[in-house]
């Protein structure tokens, strides 16, 4: 086995590594002076298992070609199999056409990423499930309730808990996690009038002296989030909470959700922590790399992967 780390997320990378008691492999990945990205595989990876572990956030070109340009080395290096390990799948927001004339940039990036010469994908929590169908390889899409649910359980043992899902379309994630601990269910009911800005309509759901967890795949501007949370103060939640696989938290984000009802954030390490972020004290990180980790030894291994969240 082979782990070669791009440049978007090396602390998420080396905590894999450690996991699985592996180096990371050595590798040169950087740009020319007109920033075109260059990268080198200083090892030999002829007939390995390589694993490339790239997350495409910020800055998402620029990521994303470092991860395809890594591919093509390995490809043109002879390695056995190369599975790209993408932990935030950049672009997964445009997976379908909102209007006349309109890309659905998803589908491309896949297109990308398959015609680099990778053979398999290992991602986390897509933003839309269908994505998985964009590509004609294999596609493990990992699910974050084995991190966060044993700490949810630890914290809040002996409150009334309600599982709050920000919009309809997360009610499935909120379902599964509430379902685990055998908690309420509320959906926070909005109209979106334009990309980045919400409107919170109502509350879907009992909150009632309740402790409210929203739970959710991305939190960007960070507007949707704090919108729900004037919601459910309002309805009498006792407190609000909030997971978020995905902290992409561009502009003033973090600023917007320090100041706002939610008492704490927790998001996951598949973005490198700002220092705006690591210096708050709204937020909480918590690593994936174990499961990623599991996730890569077994793959390597020929094992079952959805065994893992049984």
């Amino acid at each position: 086995m082979k782990l070669i780390s791009g440049n978007a997320n090396r602390p998420l990378a080396q905590a894999i590594a450690d996991y699985l008691k592996t180096p990371l492999t050595e590798a040169s990945i950087h740009r020319f002076a007109d920033m075109e990205v260059f990268a080198e595989i200083l090892e030999n990876v002829r007939g390995e298992d390589t694993f490339v572990i790239q997350p495409t956030s910020y800055p998402a070109n620029d990521n994303l070609m470092e991860l395809l340009i890594t591919i093509d080395a390995l490809r043109r290096g002879s390695a056995r199999r190369i599975t790209a390990v993408i932990p935030y799948f950049g672009y997964a927001r445009q997976d379908r056409k909102t209007g006349g004339r309109t890309p659905i940039s998803a589908k491309l990036v896949a297109n990308l990423i398959t015609a680099a010469g990778v053979d398999r994908v290992l991602t986390m929590e897509l933003h839309a499930g269908q994505i998985q169908g964009f590509f004609d390889i294999p596609v493990d899409n990992l699910v974050i309730s084995p991190v966060f649910m044993p700490e949810i359980q630890k914290r809040f043992e002996s409150e009334k808990l309600v599982m709050v899902s920000p919009d309809v379309g997360g009610a499935v994630r909120a379902r599964a996690m509430a379902k685990r601990i055998e908690a309420d269910i509320a959906i926070i009911d909005k109209r979106r009038e334009k990309a980045g800005v919400s409107e919170v309509m109502h509350v879907i759901g009992d909150v009632q002296d309740k402790v409210c967890i929203m739970v959710d795949d991305i939190v960007d501007s960070g507007g949707t989030l704090c919108n729900a949370a004037v919601a459910l103060k309002a309805n009498g939640a006792k407190s609000v909470h909030s997971y978020v696989v995905h902290g992409v938290l561009s502009g003033g984000a973090v600023a917007r959700i320090s100041s706002s009802e939610i008492e704490e954030m927790v998001i996951a390490d598949t973005i490198e922590a700002t220092e705006a972020v690591r210096t708050s004290s709204t937020f909480k990180q918590m690593t994936v790399a174990p499961l990623i980790g599991e996730a890569i030894k077994r793959i390597s291994e020929e094992k079952s992967i959805s065994a893992l969240f049984k």
